[in-house]
């Protein structure tokens, strides 16, 4: 080891979930408590790196996003990659993000699931006219994949057709872009007509 390595080997587990991707409290409550008594000493880790942490305990996740330059500062290459989303799962995260702020508003409970066919119903409005159902679900299905796949939906276990909202979704959808929201959404539909 050289004396720049990291003297507490309880960083390891942590930083390296976080590289893998996002870490829950609910689902990995060992490396979420490790991450919580290291946490500025995982910040400064990755720091090195260009990358800044992100916990919110309150929502119980934590992430790593590439740490916008400063000053003079050199620009590092980037090491997080950026995703381009397609316009339907662009359209389909901007829904869940509306969704999730009416749930906080008007329910004590802090999770929101949603059944395949609820979610459907949120995007039908913004998609093309098509008389097929089956075909409008099946790219419904496709887009609702990405978005587990990229963290923003879960599927419940023993319950293929129900989804919960993850509440990271917030922090990838601030509250200024809902805000917009609304002039987005019309956007969309322009999209669908146009479609």
């Amino acid at each position: 080891m050289t004396d720049s390595a990291p003297d507490d080997p309880g960083l390891s587990l942590p930083l390296i979930a976080l590289f893998k991707g996002v870490v829950y409290a609910d689902q990995a409550p060992d490396n979420w408590q490790s991450l919580l008594e290291r946490q500025a000493a995982v910040a400064d880790y990755v720091a090195v790196l260009g990358l800044e942490l992100i916990v919110d305990e309150s929502e119980g996740y934590a992430f790593l996003r590439q740490r916008p330059t400063e000053g003079d500062e050199g620009e590092l290459p980037r090491l997080m990659a950026r995703r381009q989303l397609s316009y339907p799962v662009s359209l389909l995260l901007a829904l869940l993000r509306k969704k999730l702020a009416e749930h906080d508003a008007g329910s004590g409970d802090v999770r929101l699931v949603l059944a395949r066919a609820e979610i459907a119903d949120l995007v039908r409005l913004f998609l093309p006219d098509s008389a097929n159902e089956a075909k409008l679900i099946d790219r419904v299905g496709m887009d609702i994949n990405k978005a587990v796949e990229m963290g923003f939906l879960r599927k419940l276990r023993g319950q293929d057709d129900q989804y919960e909202v993850r509440r990271i979704l917030k922090a990838y959808v601030d509250a200024q872009w809902l805000s917009e929201l609304d002039d987005r959404l019309g956007e969309y539909a322009e999209h669908a007509l146009e479609g």
